[in-house]
């Protein structure tokens, strides 16, 4: 859990700050102790009180019933803050407005929160009929959607399968077995871009590509459009102006 740094004395802030990025990518179900020392190899005394501090100072909380831990009210209030001007979203807002306008369809950006894709924002394009699969702020499981599939593309196969067995449920109720989630992700590491039609919505197609947002972060652009407008030709066509277009960007 330890990260090398060059700031001296900071060892309980970041094993605390780690706390924090793991509750909050357990935050639907949340996380036990015993699951918190297994995931961080923290010794259960030093979890315990970094756990009961986050909790009083209300960016935890733990749940009574279960003992499962969750973001608290404080790290939501700031998370909400944040939604306000996400750096992401300024850098990438002229890349994304171009797109929009190249295509004509709606450009989505996401970046990977725990088992989930987050919308940090979307473009409208001049299309007539939009597609507005997740709203700004909205989650959605890796591997459903086009951003989502091309970031999970980037997890091993070991990692893929440990969330498909978290989510089994929510899975097959996209009608994703295992088989079929693995030979997505599989696909899209060879294409190097993802491809997806009627995942989620039925008559919805998408193609996504991922990018170094950080060093710790992977995001992902997407295009969304209703089935017609993205047959097999012009998604190739889409996901090569998405690769030229993010790599123009990265070279800036």
């Amino acid at each position: 859990m330890d990260k090398p740094s060059a700031t001296a004395g900071a060892q309980s802030l970041r094993r605390a700050l780690s706390l924090l990025r793991l509750i909050a990518s357990h935050h639907e179900n949340g996380i036990t102790l015993t699951e918190v020392m297994q995931a961080s190899s923290l010794e259960r005394s030093t979890a315990h009180r970094l756990l009961s501090c986050l909790a009083e100072e209300q960016f935890a909380e733990r749940d009574p019933d279960s003992k499962a831990y969750r973001l608290g009210i404080d790290a939501m209030q700031l998370g909400f803050a944040s939604m306000r001007r996400v750096p992401l979203v300024d850098s990438c807002r002229p890349l994304m407005q171009k797109l929009a306008r190249m295509s004509g369809d709606t450009v989505f950006l996401v970046i990977r929160q725990g088992d989930y894709c987050l919308c940090l924002h979307r473009e409208e394009g001049h299309y007539p009929v939009k597609v507005f699969t997740t709203d700004i702020g909205g989650r959605r499981l890796l591997g459903l959607g086009a951003g989502g599939l091309a970031l999970m593309s980037q997890l091993c196969d070991a990692e893929v399968e440990r969330i498909y067995e978290r989510h089994v449920d929510e899975y097959a109720h996209a009608q994703f077995s295992r088989e079929r989630l693995l030979q997505a992700v599989k696909r899209t590491r060879s294409m190097g871009w993802a491809d997806i039609t009627d995942t989620l919505t039925v008559g919805v197609a998408g193609v996504g590509c991922t990018f170094t947002a950080s060093a710790s972060t992977q995001a992902a652009i997407s295009f969304g459009a209703i089935s017609p407008r993205l047959p097999a030709e012009r998604k190739k066509e889409m996901a090569q102006l998405l690769i030229e277009q993010l790599k123009q960007q990265t070279l800036q």
